[in-house]
């Protein structure tokens, strides 16, 4: 479980395809500090350390993970959001995040404020549920965050000068995809109502 509140930004040193899986080999500085079986949220997604080797460990990413969020799009020196597991005694300080991606969205929108940054993103929702309330929370690249002027389709994020510098946003253009997890507490909700409607 994390809580998507983003420790460093990784680099993607080398990719190896193997069948329709990826091993990603991502350079970081708390790579001395990971061991094998680790669970660690890259963009948001939350892979098991295979290997350390000194300052770069390696990640598999199997096709449905690929399919479903933007790491295969990934190209050689891309910058990763990433973060451990919460410790038992830690703090929430952003919400329960569980590094499963629900769905990928583009940047529509790119705004700077003088000192904070207001991003759009667009998505297509995958059911009829509406599971993004205003003001309530949202992962984006791993990143919780606080979501405001929702439509439908879309919705908007503010970025504060520290998370723009120490997460890969800084990195972010219009057109490019995104991972995003929906709060996990609106998902139970939405399917217990929906339970409850088809009974």
């Amino acid at each position: 479980m994390f809580t998507g509140i983003i420790e460093t930004v990784g680099e993607l040193v080398n990719i190896v395809d193997e069948g329709e899986n990826k091993h990603l080999e991502i350079s970081s500085s708390i790579t001395p500090e990971l061991k094998v079986d680790q669970s660690v949220s890259h963009n948001g997604v939350c892979l098991t350390v295979t290997e350390v080797v000194e300052t770069t460990y390696r990640v598999t990413a199997v096709q449905e993970t690929l399919k479903r969020s933007n790491l295969g799009a990934l190209t050689h020196a891309a910058k990763i959001n990433l973060e451990r597991c919460m410790p038992a005694n830690g703090r929430f300080d952003g919400h329960i995040v569980q590094g499963h991606v629900d769905l990928t969205a583009s940047c529509a929108d790119i705004k700077d404020q003088a000192g904070s940054w207001l991003f759009r993103f667009n998505y297509t929702p995958t059911s009829s549920d509406q599971l993004l309330v205003e003001k309530g929370s949202v992962t984006v690249n791993g990143v919780s965050l606080t979501c405001f002027d929702i439509t439908d389709t879309s919705f908007a994020v503010a970025i504060i000068p520290y998370t723009y510098q120490h997460t890969n946003f800084s990195q972010l253009q219009i057109g490019d995809i995104v991972n995003l997890e929906f709060d996990i507490v609106g998902k139970y909700i939405s399917r217990i109502l929906q339970s409850q409607l088809e009974k």
